[in-house]
C-alpha cells in the first residue's frame, strides 16, 4: 500500500514548555458524595407525594375546587284545604263548661252543616292538647285541615270515637268519614288570680 505524506503545517511543529497539555482534572471536595445522595433522596420523595396526590385527585377522593354549598330546596306545600264531606265531633277535654258549643259554632262558621258537627265532653277534664284526631292516612289531610282552620291543634290517627259497622243493619256505618276534636287545657280559661 502506498504511504501518502502530508504537507506539514503549523501543528506538525509544537514548541517543546513546560506546561501541560491536556484537559486537567480538579480534585473531588469530599462531601459531595453525601450532597448528591440527599438532592437524589429529597426528588424521589416530592415524586412519590406528587403522584400519590394525583392518584387521589384522578380518583375523585380529593377535589381541588371548592364544593358548591348545597342550596336547600323548598317544597311546595299547599295548605291542607277543608273537607266538609267529613263528620265532627267535638269533646270538651277540660273541666270549662261550653268550650265545646264555641268550637262547634266556629267549624260550622267554616262550612259545615249545623247536624255534621256534634258536641259532647270527654271522659277526662285534664286532656293536655287540642287534638284532631283521623282514622286513616287518606284522611290525615281533612284533619290537618281542621286543625289549622280552628286555629292550630295537633293532630293524631287513632281508632277513637271512629264509627264501626253495626251488623244489625243494611248500611256500613264504618265507610262513615269522621273527625274527632278533642278540647284540651291549652284552649281553657286562664283562671283569675
Amino acid at each position: 500500500m502506498p504511504r501518502s505524506t502530508f504537507p506539514r503545517d503549523r501543528f506538525d511543529d509544537l514548541p517543546d514548555g513546560d506546561g501541560r497539555v491536556g484537559a486537567h482534572r480538579a480534585e473531588r471536595p469530599r462531601s459531595r458524595g453525601w450532597l448528591v445522595f440527599l438532592w437524589a433522596a429529597l426528588a424521589t420523595i416530592v415524586l412519590i407525594v406528587v403522584g400519590i396526590f394525583g392518584v387521589l385527585v384522578a380518583s375523585g377522593r380529593i377535589s381541588l375546587s371548592s364544593d358548591p354549598e348545597p342550596t336547600p330546596t323548598v317544597a311546595e306545600t299547599t295548605p291542607p284545604a277543608i273537607d266538609t264531606s267529613y263528620s265532627v265531633v267535638v269533646l270538651n277535654g277540660t273541666a270549662d263548661e261550653g268550650l265545646a258549643g264555641n268550637l262547634r259554632d266556629q267549624i260550622v262558621a267554616l262550612g259545615w252543616s249545623g247536624d255534621a258537627v256534634q258536641t259532647g265532653d270527654s271522659d277526662t277534664t285534664d286532656f293536655a292538647t287540642t287534638t284532631v284526631y283521623y282514622k286513616s292516612s287518606a284522611d290525615e289531610q281533612a284533619a290537618l285541615g281542621l286543625a289549622a282552620a280552628i286555629g292550630g291543634a295537633e293532630v293524631a290517627q287513632s281508632d277513637f270515637l271512629q264509627p264501626t259497622d253495626d251488623p244489625n243493619t243494611a248500611d256500613d256505618e264504618s265507610t262513615e268519614k269522621r273527625l274527632v276534636v278533642v278540647i284540651g287545657l291549652d284552649r281553657a280559661a286562664q283562671p283569675t288570680p
